[in-house]
């Protein structure tokens, strides 16, 4: 079916749409931080996956849409659901019981960093650049910030900052995976269902054999509503937004949501849970923001247009 084109120029209502995203995504640290007091990391992923997917998988039947099951298509869902849901989710779970979800969420807008350094080597329409080369120097600059306090303890707070950056990693790999579901036409809402599907399978036996949740106590009424958040809005809606601005704005202009997720994490962990940043870590923003807008060039077309 034809497409509509890809604008380069923004509306009003993408840009709404981009701030409802990053919000969304900003919250999923809330959610994490606050559930990850009473359920372990393992389970709270396997609760998240499996009731967006089941969600999208409505979104689908409502659409008209079927899921592809070619063996292709499986073995794309199994890649996608590992490298873009079942391990960034676990490491950045895992991490947020030992820091702050803003502090999680600035090292996780290192992706774009690591995404454009994979794709100089695996992908041949992207390539590095002076520009691109100085604003990943510049992230790298803005991590060893952040963590310049406990690189040389070996701690556990060293142990989740390296845990969601490579979190940030997979996600990077998981941008070069996917484009295989463009080749084999696959929607974005489908591609969306079957990874959530995949992650599902992959995460509930795991979180049954290692957490043994029916073991567990039942988590107080505030933590099961943060893990149906997560599930419904900070997974299922998310991809469903996340598709639609790409589709209609391009994969430049989505990956502004970068700069704003941590403003949103940062302010409802501050505000809900109490967490307090150092200064380091808000250098070390400061850095990776200016990295990612170096990489992107759009700011310095701006300038030049004013002046």
């Amino acid at each position: 079916m034809p497409q509509a084109p890809i604008s380069s120029h923004m509306s009003p209502q993408i840009w709404a749409l981009l701030l409802l995203l990053a919000c969304l995504w900003g919250g999923s640290f809330f959610f994490i931080g606050l559930s990850v007091k009473e359920v372990p990391p393992l389970t709270i992923v396997a609760m998240r996956v499996s009731i967006a997917a089941l969600i999208l998988h409505i979104a689908l039947k409502i659409k008209g849409e079927t899921l592809p099951l070619h063996k292709p298509a499986l073995k794309a869902y199994a890649g996608m659901g590992l490298l873009n849901n079942s391990i960034p989710f676990c490491l950045i779970a895992s991490a947020q019981a030992h820091i702050a979800g803003g502090l999680a969420s600035i090292l996780n807008a290192t992706t774009p960093l690591f995404t454009i350094f994979i794709m100089h080597f695996f992908s041949a329409d992207e390539r590095l650049t002076k520009g691109k080369t100085a604003g990943i120097l510049l992230g790298l600059a803005g991590v060893a910030v952040m963590m310049s306090s406990t690189v040389t303890s070996f701690n556990a707070d060293f142990l989740s900052e390296l845990a969601v950056l490579a979190a940030a990693l997979c996600y990077g790999f998981s941008g070069i995976f996917g484009r295989r579901f463009k080749t084999m036409q696959i929607s974005p809402l489908a591609t969306a269902t079957g990874m959530l599907t995949a992650s599902s399978i992959i995460m509930l036996p795991v979180a049954a054999i290692i957490d043994r949740p029916w073991q567990l106590a039942l988590p107080s009424m505030p933590v099961i509503l943060c893990i149906a958040g997560l599930a419904i809005f900070s997974t299922a809606f998310a991809f469903i937004l996340f598709f639609r601005i790409l589709a209609s704005a391009g994969m430049t202009n989505t990956t502004l949501v970068t700069f704003l997720v941590p403003v949103f994490a940062i302010s409802l962990g501050t505000w809900q849970l109490g967490e307090i940043l150092q200064p380091r870590h808000y250098a070390g923003m400061a850095l990776i923001a200016s990295g990612l807008c170096v990489m992107d060039g759009r700011f310095f077309k701006l300038l030049k247009l004013s002046t």
